[in-house]
């Protein structure tokens, strides 16, 4: 039960000064990996924080996008509460919440294990792992797209055609809507499409940062899968890597995903050992 003194309502704009600062407390802090920052989201549905007289003391916040998968984005708290109070309180109203608004899963990427551990004990599970590669400047030669297949770079007006693309190439949990494909767009270092007659067969986004660059997705249409454009996209971007004298080059793929470690290793990715698991909670309840 919520203590005498504390309450939970729903988060409001102008909670954004408070939020900010308990987003310091870095060591009680989940925070999604995300193109849209966790306080460009208030004003949104399925935020809420914990409040202690006038004082915000730890917040939640799962937006839904793309629709039907809430994302846990941000869940944090002042170290003066224990973590399975904080989250107990913030998690019972937000469960009966997105329970009564929407058939939608809940779901988290989990880096931190004491979060993992909240997540278990509220019914959540283990969906599948996301594992970490890298490529590091090696020589793994060239791959060129097929012969009726040319690569060109990205524009802002392809984005709904790359947000039809990625949904059929990942699924619904896994879909990027149009608002975070862009989001992705403008913050790239490099973003191209490979097309044919036909139009966008695939497409690959990619940031950087001091340490190197990220793949940040890697999609293929489904009917042109297994012709090389995959290849041929990574291919293209580690060439222009140099022109950003950037040797480094990291990607996140699901565990189980066969088909795309095997791409990986064919480019000359390793695995760095690090995975962080993918935990789902049905219907909200």
């Amino acid at each position: 039960m919520i203590g005498t003194n504390l309450q939970v309502r729903r988060a409001v704009p102008e909670d954004h000064q408070q939020i900010a600062g308990l987003m310091f407390q870095e060591a009680n802090l989940h925070r999604h990996l995300d193109w849209r920052p966790p306080l460009e989201w208030l004003g949104s549905p399925n935020y809420w924080v914990l409040q202690d007289g006038g004082r915000i003391v730890a917040t939640l916040a799962c937006p839904e996008d793309p629709p039907g998968v809430s994302w846990i984005r941000l869940f944090g708290y002042l170290p003066h509460l224990s973590a399975p109070e904080a989250w107990r309180a913030l998690w019972e109203i937000a469960c009966a919440d997105i329970a009564s608004s929407a058939e939608s899963q809940v779901a988290a990427i989990v880096v931190k294990h004491w979060f993992q551990k909240l997540l278990l004990s509220s019914g959540f599970k283990i969906k599948q792992n996301i594992m970490l590669l890298e490529w590091r400047n090696e020589n793994t030669g060239s791959f060129s797209p097929p012969a009726d297949v040319w690569i060109r770079q990205m524009g802002s007006e392809d984005i709904q055609a790359v947000s039809q693309l990625d949904r059929e190439a990942f699924g619904a949990f896994w879909h990027n809507s149009p608002d975070s494909l862009q989001r992705a767009y403008s913050q790239a270092i490099h973003a191209s499409v490979a097309e044919d007659d036909q139009g966008l067969v695939g497409y690959q986004i990619s940031t950087g940062n001091v340490f190197g660059a990220h793949l940040a997705r890697l999609g293929v249409r489904i009917n042109a899968q297994g012709r090389g454009i995959g290849a041929a996209l990574v291919s293209d971007l580690i060439q222009r890597l140099g022109a950003h004298h950037l040797t480094r080059l990291s990607v996140n793929t699901q565990a189980d995903n066969a088909a795309s470690l095997a791409l990986y290793k064919k480019l000359g990715f390793t695995r760095t050992g690090e995975e962080f698991p993918v935990l789902i909670h049905e219907g909200g309840r």
